[in-house]
């Protein structure tokens, strides 16, 4: 469905699309900030680095 298509039928059965006023009194912005320096940069960086040679784990590169 197109998101034009969604809004006519929330629409038609008094739905709107709602987003909140204001954060959440409990959210700490120091916490996040100390979150988003140390822990998603961690998450984010790819599980295992890509090296030349060859892909299978069981051949050893034959160049």
């Amino acid at each position: 469905m197109s998101v034009a298509t969604v809004w006519r039928l929330l629409k038609r059965h008094g739905w709107s699309w709602q987003a909140p006023a204001r954060r959440a009194l409990e959210r700490d912005e120091h916490v996040v900030e100390l979150w988003k320096k140390e822990v998603w940069p961690r998450l984010k960086a790819p599980r295992w680095r890509s090296a030349p040679g060859s892909s299978s784990r069981t051949r050893p590169d034959l160049r």
